[in-house]
């Protein structure tokens, strides 16, 4: 399948972007956020995390106009912006992101069969991960018959996924008791200390279920009209956004906040079994399984497609640029799925696995997020020297990625220097293969200003391993 035949609708790319950031994380708000905060401070959370998030979907929508020559958005960004080892480490940061949100997408949906299938677990048991692998497989398989193939199943199961949502919002409102949702609002003013400390506490989760929303910008290359990348990234972010604040707002009309907080995994089928009985529970797992399914799909395709966007752009090693003879980047997804499968036969050896896997690739994200800000800020404060006057343009566009980085860094440091740690020891022996494409362009390994870089990655990884053997950091 050549790149001609494989364009997408702006339907596909939203889909894309739908189906990317709608995976288990919805499904887990409701209990989730009463672990941490009340009413009041889940808006606020939102409010905060919503802002943040829109300065950065509506960077790469104005990068997507202004940049039309940077395909696969996250890495061609912050390679563009500041240098070829940072444009690798953004590229290897989300793709190990990518990989881990996969792992985490099999571990949640094992877990929803463990309630009916005891073997299973918690979503890390020995019969979990081979039932796992031999769905990873089974999936591989069928993508690599062609990307369009697997782009259309996108669009349907984004769809099936999101009904079992709508029903839950539509029940829920229905049912909702003022009094239940006062009572919460007056408890959660006390919960977990001051208000802004109990959003600190939500900041990985809404991270983590916003991921996906660079979606269509990493699809550019197969958009059937590049406005349509950008008109994506918004439309697939708004929806989304709207059903995330849904589910977590109105859950507290339902059930007192410690009953919410208690509430086993899916908590969304907890909720909804108070509301209309078993059925609403069974519902809403089926649910949880399909939208799991399709955000692995959309995911392995990001990852595969960034890691050959990079290898075409010489950013990572030439092999992982082949395609087949349907146009799959075979190399990429062979190499992502392997990845997947190693992580997945680590769940055996963690403890709380999803929460490890959550916020690890939360803080993989950042990092990349972070350049792609700097990029769009980077991008509008040069560009207003090239136009005739100062527009209002200009300066919605620098005050949009300014906030945007204000945001990314915020994150990063919300999530603490524990999950920065832990991402060194992936970018550390990761710039092995940075050092291939050097080698494979017969260039220099690092220019002046990247040697500081590696030095902090390296001093990065250094702390991560002793801490690690000194039991600072418990995985």
């Amino acid at each position: 399948m050549s790149i001609e035949t494989a364009k997408l609708s702006r339907l596909a790319l939203v889909a894309m972007v739908v189906g990317s950031m709608v995976g288990a994380g919805i499904f887990s708000l409701p209990g989730v956020f009463a672990r941490y905060t009340g009413p009041a401070g889940g808006l606020l959370a939102w409010v905060i995390s919503g802002t943040g998030m829109l300065t950065l979907a509506l960077v790469f929508q104005y990068l997507a106009r202004r940049r039309p020559d940077l395909d696969a958005g996250i890495f061609a960004y912050a390679k563009a912006g500041f240098g070829r080892y940072i444009g690798f480490l953004a590229a290897l940061g989300y793709w190990t992101a990518a990989c881990l949100g996969n792992v985490s997408y099999f571990v949640v949906f094992k877990a929803t069969l463990g309630a009916v299938v005891p073997g299973f677990g918690d979503g890390d048991t020995v019969a979990a991960v081979l039932a796992s692998s031999l769905l990873l497989w089974s999936v591989h398989f069928a993508i690599l018959r062609g990307i369009r193939q697997a782009a259309g199943m996108n669009v349907a199961v984004t769809i099936a996924k999101v009904v079992p949502i709508l029903i839950f919002i539509v029940c829920v409102l229905v049912a909702l008791d003022p009094d239940v949702l006062m009572a919460n609002i007056r408890e959660g003013a006390a919960v977990n200390g001051s208000l802004l400390e109990q959003v600190r506490g939500t900041m990985l989760v809404t991270v983590f279920v916003f991921l996906g929303v660079e979606g269509a910008s990493v699809y550019s290359r197969y958009a059937r009209r590049r406005e349509d990348v950008a008109a994506a990234t918004i439309i697939g972010f708004l929806l989304v956004l709207a059903l995330l604040v849904a589910v977590t707002l109105l859950s507290y009309g339902i059930l007192p906040r410690a009953e919410l907080a208690a509430l086993r995994n899916p908590s969304m089928a907890g909720v909804l079994r108070e509301v209309v009985g078993p059925w609403g529970s069974v519902m809403v797992s089926v649910g949880l399984m399909i939208s799991v399914g399709g955000a692995y799909l959309s995911w392995i395709l990001l990852a595969a497609e960034v890691l050959h966007a990079a290898a075409k752009a010489d950013t990572m090693p030439a092999i992982l640029g082949r395609q087949n003879r349907h146009g799959v980047p075979a190399a990429a997804l062979w190499l992502s799925n392997g990845v997947v499968q190693v992580f997945l036969i680590g769940t055996l050896f963690t403890d709380d696995t999803f929460v490890l896997i959550k916020n690890m690739a939360s803080s993989m994200s950042l990092m990349p997020y972070l350049f792609v800000a700097g990029f769009g800020l980077l991008t509008a404060w040069r560009d207003r020297h090239t136009r005739a006057r100062w527009s209002r343009r200009s300066g919605y566009e620098i005050v949009l990625g300014g906030i945007a980085c204000v945001y990314a860094a915020g994150m990063i440091y919300a999530g603490g220097l524990e999950y920065f740690a832990l991402s060194t020891l992936v970018y550390a022996p990761g710039t092995l293969l940075f050092l291939r494409v050097r080698r494979e362009q017969a260039g220099a390994v690092f220019s002046a200003r990247e040697w500081p870089v590696f030095a902090l990655v390296l001093a990065g990884f250094v702390y991560g391993v002793w801490a690690l053997g000194a039991g600072a950091i418990a995985l």
